[in-house]
């Protein structure tokens, strides 16, 4: 049977096109819809399909009624950190599988296998801060293997005996992840998580492959690349009910064009490509979603694109361009700031007069989390609180930075610095008011800053001198809340669960107030929540954990906490978003803003491999750092077929001039060849300008005194 594979044009929404076809597949049937799975790159995905449902016009029924959805599955974020995991295999063969394992609770494994490597002959002597981070590279090394089909098998064979030394050690060092870590996994009784999801997708495949389901299996939104998933496509391309949609399948371009796109790694339809050469599909026989509608002719905005994102082997075919007409650039918007902060201002009022418009909705889609960061604070302006997916790291929350502080004052034996630091943050109470603390604070900051005082409470003590009691008092509560931690970090050997357990204790004692607990004050809030399970997950992951150093931990800490994330659940605006690249796939909005559209950021630069070079991680049967690129490339190519469109970027940042997006260099090469232009709005631009000067003129200052000639001083002393 020949595969039934189809696209959605970048400039069709996705998910609502997705969406119409499913229901038409229905026929009216109330009860079609949900005999029907739909399997989705991420749960986002899923959420935004169901919105989709709900909000379109589908035909015969008001938007917002009542509806029976389809089956949906999240399959993955198969080029994230933290993988989701299919539920589509029976739940029988789910059980049967052990479960994934935490990702805390393998880090900190991974980090006493690296602790114990440390000790042997190759290694140095490690910290377990520094330990925590390699094992962090390698989980994602693992999750990278077993997302590519790469095999550990073929470890020895990379490093001949005639390269440098230190390739020599690196390869010993990764050999603890054939031959230590997988009898430590099955003592846990668990699998990593691409190594599970990858078994449920077989699991899955084969299941479809032996007994077809009657009921139609539509798998949409992916692009392939992953052994296991391009299996599983195929077969629901095969299935008599089932179907494949690729996301923005370029159908047009010519024969030579797709087999260089096939060899190049950084095009955006690269991954597309293989998936069809592997099905035997031409691209030309790809249909347009939903089945049996007309072709949806290329529009010139696209046809633009494609052309600007061709592979280098075939630009000269810019010289033979046909002309477009100025409708090809209408609803494009360019704008080169001046600074990063320029940039962040002008997204803020594109992102703010959207609103103006009834309904209309309005996204900047960015991997820059800096400029993510400043044009949600720039909303902030006009009272709006932006929902960004990517939410924020733990380490910038109240809660976080609050445990963070506790840390490095004590680390430090109470140095005036980061004692202060505490002393000053908004959780900080000490079983006073708020108020009254922060006062005593200031009092004990005149007292100690200078020449530091002794080390520890004594050396407190002895910089007040005993003349002020309500500092001695203040100083006992202090005392009270961080001296049981700061003796932990005196002593040799401390279990980890022990120091969580104190640290935690000292920031309870700390933030409590003398109205309300200091649980109570800490936890609360999607900022507290987040930091709480992080804490008991820890907790619980180093329950087996030798016992370190007290003066370790801080540092072990940070690590263990850099990838923790804090994403609120409700409270924002429901028609402004902030989406990261992942977050933004299959989903469209009225306007997109295309943020931080500079080299090294928008595409970022090709990730250096610290455990293997290019002709190794190729051996070992990884992807080239380039593909992360054409991932992007396709992003970007997918946003790009927006309704409204605006691409920024920073002319310079920190003072040091910018390289525009290789896609940007490339657009405007093609623009050129079409004597065409995108332009920025002038109305924006000079908003941004003036939007912080000051309405009124300052007042002129008052002319000087001018005393009489008898007061002027005749004699001027100098001693006195």
């Amino acid at each position: 049977m020949h595969p039934k594979i189809y696209t959605i044009a970048p400039e069709r929404p996705f998910l609502k096109t997705l969406a119409l076809g499913l229901f038409a597949m229905a026929e009216g049937d109330a009860l079609a819809l949900p005999r029907m799975r739909v399997l989705l790159p991420t749960r986002r995905a899923v959420r935004a399909l169901r919105e989709a449902f709900l909000s379109a016009e589908l035909p015969g029924r008001e938007a917002g009624t009542p509806l029976l959805l389809p089956r949906m599955n999240a399959i993955g974020d198969l080029d994230s950190d933290e993988l989701l995991l299919s539920e589509a295999a029976s739940e029988s063969e789910n059980l049967a599988l052990p479960p994934a394992i935490p990702e805390l609770r393998r880090r900190l494994l991974l980090t006493r296998l690296v602790l114990g490597w440390g000790e042997s002959a190759d290694g140095g002597r490690l910290l377990p801060g520094q330990a925590a981070a390699l094992a962090a590279s390698l989980a994602r090394l693992l999750d990278a293997a077993a997302t590519e089909g790469a095999r550990f098998a073929r470890l020895p064979d990379l490093v001949p005996e005639d390269l440098a030394r230190h390739w020599q050690i690196v390869c010993r060092f990764l050999e603890i992840l054939p031959n230590a870590w997988p009898p430590m996994l099955a003592a846990e009784g668990a699998l990593d998580p691409a190594e599970r999801r990858n078994r449920l997708l077989e699991r899955q495949a084969e299941e479809w492959r032996q007994k077809p389901p009657a009921d139609p299996v539509i798998a949409a939104g992916f692009v392939g690349g992953v052994p296991a998933l391009t299996a599983l496509l195929s077969v629901v391309a095969g299935l008599e009910a089932g179907a494949v949609i690729l996301p923005g399948l370029d159908r047009f371009s010519e024969e030579e064009d797709w087999s260089e796109i096939e060899k190049d790694e950084a095009h955006p339809q690269h991954l597309m490509a293989l998936f069809l050469k592997e099905l035997e599909v031409a691209p030309i026989a790809v249909r347009d979603w939903p089945p049996g509608t007309a072709a949806f002719p290329r529009s010139p905005r696209n046809r633009i694109l494609c052309e600007a994102l061709r592979p280098p082997a075939t630009t000269h075919k810019w010289r033979e361009l046909a002309p477009e007409g100025a409708q090809a650039t209408l609803g494009l918007l360019r704008f080169d700031c001046v600074s990063p902060e320029d940039e962040a201002l002008t997204i803020a009022l594109l992102l703010r007069r959207k609103l103006e418009e009834p309904g209309a909705t309005a996204a900047l889609v960015t991997p820059d989390r800096e400029l993510a960061r400043r044009v949600a604070e720039e909303l902030r302006r006009w009272g709006i609180e932006i929902d960004d997916s990517a939410g924020l790291p733990l380490a910038r929350t109240p809660p976080g930075a609050f445990l963070r502080l506790i840390l490095e004052a004590a680390e430090s034996d109470l140095a005036p610095v980061p004692l202060l630091a505490l002393l000053k943050h908004p959780l900080a109470a000490g079983g006073l008011s708020p108020e009254m603390f922060r006062a005593r604070a200031r009092r004990l900051e005149r007292k100690i800053l200078g020449p530091r005082p002794a080390p520890g409470f004594r050396g407190l003590r002895a910089a007040l001198g005993g003349e002020e009691a309500e500092l001695g008092d203040f100083v006992e509560r202090l005392e009270t809340a961080l001296l049981p931690l700061l003796d932990l970090f005196a002593a040799d050997a401390v279990p980890l669960s022990r120091l969580v357990a104190a640290h935690i204790r000292a920031a309870e004692r700390l933030a409590e107030s003398d109205r309300e607990s200091g649980a109570k004050r800490l936890w609360s809030e999607a900022a507290g929540e987040a930091a709480a399970r992080f804490c008991h997950d820890l907790i619980e992951a180093a329950a087996d954990f030798p016992p370190l150093p007290g003066r370790h931990y801080p540092a072990l800490f940070g690590a263990l906490a850099a990838g923790a994330v804090v994403r609120p659940l409700f409270g924002r605006h429901p028609r402004l978003f902030i989406w990261g690249l992942l977050e933004a796939r299959l989903q469209q909005a009225d306007l997109l803003v295309l943020g931080g559209l500079n080299e090294g950021t928008w595409p970022a630069a090709a990730e250096h491999d610290p455990w293997m070079s290019r002709a190794m991680r190729q051996h070992f049967g990884l992807s080239s750092p380039e593909r992360a690129i054409g991932l992007a490339a396709h992003d970007f190519a997918q946003a790009f077929g927006a309704p409204q469109v605006a691409l920024t970027r920073a002319a310079r940042r920190e003072g040091v001039p910018t390289v525009p997006s290789r896609w940007l260099l490339r657009l405007d090469a093609v623009l050129r060849a079409l004597r065409l232009e995108i332009r920025a709005q002038e109305t924006i631009e000079e908003a941004a300008r003036l939007i912080d000067e000051p309405t009124e003129p300052p007042p002129r200052p008052a002319a000087p005194a001018c005393p009489p000639l008898a007061a002027r001083p005749r004699r001027l002393s100098v001693t006195e």
